[in-house]
């Protein structure tokens, strides 16, 4: 029970420090999409932008983030546990030398092919003058990036597997500093402004890898190149990757496809549909992917050691740390929708008529927020276990059902009906993941999960009225007042927060008393 309680402690540490500078990471992020609302608004610049951007992004989240560090991590784990750190550093020289050739040829092939992929991508874009051919040359100015961002990636998997959750996170600050320098101080070099934005976005992606180096070299585990491609456990890396990519990112493969039925869809859609993203993923980013980032080490470790019972109890802290957070922040978006757009974006050339678009997606979207989440959580224990097979099977299922509402919604509730259909998506996979891995490994402690989903749920409800009344002090069609409606927007934050926090602790919330607990001991003369 000690080691266990020892293990629920390194994961809320880590998720702490992950979430802490991810914080920061976001905050840039909404003050990087400030920027382009205002010098850019919401039109076929931005469009064209958005969805540039997206290919390579979508690769480094399939590919990169998602499916190598799927596999990377439950197989260095088990070197480092099994075999010893001077055969984990060979396996680490080994994929960065393996992963730098490949991705460079990606790389190339993705500039040589942009205009290829975008007549498939965004069919819709070729019916409007320019639109098109500015896509593809910011896609190819963009697609270095997966080269860069691919590599950290790599080195994000090592560094977090030794326990080191700083240097990766803080590491994505430097990608929103370097678009918001480029947006502000290159825009006037171009024919095309919105091309120093791309700019921007491969400058970041260099700052990232040179981040992420010294660390690695301090930590004992220097970047060598290695051509011994024979070793064993690159093919098993190799195996588990290919499932792992459909089944890590079928969120972003959903988000594709809304974005490509979005360019059929009249002007500024897909628009519309990213910046309500960027609100949607502002939670998770904060606090989702820090704890599946902090879980799937420990899982990893503890099923290299054959302690199954200690992996699924880190996956149920895991889960219940994010039902804790998700499901307010579910209901926080959809009653917040129209006054962080608002405050956020709208101004120069963002309208309250494209700020109502954009709330609209987010509500939809707000509705999965606790199935995407989820889904981030459970799909790696099955990567701790290697066994990639399944998410892959749960992942088709929710595709096909995700392309099917799709095609059903947006007819009715256009750009609306996309973002509905992925919190449907998002749903089912989830609820298949869960299904199979009671079936693989057994209970998994469904009754504390319950229990703080209903807690979460019966606490949201009065924090939701308690903010839908607060805001209805400001009209926030109005523009201008920026200073005013922070202030209203952050008291009704503040309100939120304290409604949640009073509710969970009278309920006796486990997480709340530990999160208590833990600010306590930080206060002078806690303990």
């Amino acid at each position: 029970m000690g080691k266990a309680m020892s293990e629920r402690k390194g994961i809320l540490r880590a998720a702490g420090v992950l979430g802490a500078t991810t914080i920061c990471s976001r905050i840039l992020g909404m003050a990087r999409d400030m920027v382009v609302s205002r010098l850019f608004g919401a039109g076929m610049a931005t469009d064209a932008f958005f969805a540039a951007f997206q290919i390579p992004n979508l690769l480094r989240r399939f590919f990169a983030e998602g499916a190598l560090t799927a596999a990377f991590v439950p197989t260095f784990s088990q070197t480092l546990v099994q075999d010893g750190e001077e055969q984990a550093r060979d396996l680490a020289n080994l994929c960065f030398t393996l992963l730098t050739i490949v991705i460079g040829l990606v790389t190339l092939l993705g500039i040589i092919c942009s205009p290829l992929i975008i007549r498939l991508m965004f069919p819709g874009f070729t019916a409007v003058p320019g639109k098109f051919d500015l896509t593809v040359l910011l896609n190819r100015l963009m697609f270095p990036y997966l080269f860069f961002i691919s590599l950290v990636a790599l080195c994000m998997g090592i560094l977090n597997t030794l326990r080191h959750f700083f240097t990766p996170a803080v590491s994505t600050v430097f990608l929103n500093i370097a678009m918001i320098t480029s947006a502000v101080l290159l825009r006037p070099f171009f024919q095309y402004p919105i091309v120093a934005l791309a700019v921007g976005v491969v400058i970041g992606g260099v700052i990232q890898l040179a981040l992420q180096l010294p660390v690695l070299w301090h930590k004992g585990y220097p970047i060598r190149p290695r051509f011994q491609f024979h070793h064993p456990k690159l093919k098993r890396i190799a195996l588990l990757m290919v499932p792992a990519t459909l089944g890590v990112g079928v969120y972003y493969l959903n988000i594709t496809v809304g974005n490509i039925l979005a360019s059929l869809l009249p002007q500024g859609s897909v628009s519309y549909l990213y910046y309500a993203q960027r609100l949607f993923e502002f939670p998770q980013g904060v606090f989702t992917v820090a704890v599946a980032q902090a879980v799937l080490p420990a899982m990893s470790r503890q099923a290299a050691e054959g302690d199954l019972a200690a992996m699924k109890d880190s996956l149920n802290y895991g889960v219940r740390l994010t039902l804790f957070v998700t499901i307010p922040a579910l209901v926080g978006l959809a009653v917040c929708a129209e006054p962080l757009l608002s405050l956020l974006f709208m101004g120069g050339q963002f309208t309250h008529a494209m700020a109502l678009q954009s709330a609209r997606a987010l509500r939809f979207y707000s509705l999965g927020l606790s199935c995407v989440a989820l889904v981030r959580v459970l799909a790696p224990a099955f990567y701790a276990l290697q066994d990639t097979r399944t998410p892959v099977i749960t992942a088709f299922i929710a595709f096909l059902l995700n392309l099917g509402f799709s095609l059903w919604l947006m007819g009715p509730l256009l750009h609306g009906g996309l973002a509905l259909a992925s919190s449907f998506s998002a749903l089912a996979n989830m609820s298949l993941l869960l299904w199979f891995l009671r079936r693989k490994v057994g209970l998994l402690g469904g009754t504390a999960i319950m229990r703080t989903a209903l807690r979460a749920l019966a606490a949201s409800i009065p924090m939701g009225v308690a903010t839908w009344w607060v805001l209805r002090l400001q009209d926030w069609s109005q523009g201008g007042q920026k200073l005013l409606k922070a202030g209203l927007l952050g008291g009704a934050v503040l309100t939120a927060l304290c409604c949640y926090g009073l509710a969970m602790y009278l309920f006796r919330s486990e997480e709340m008393l530990e999160f208590s607990g833990i600010i306590r001991r930080k206060l002078p003369g806690g303990r």
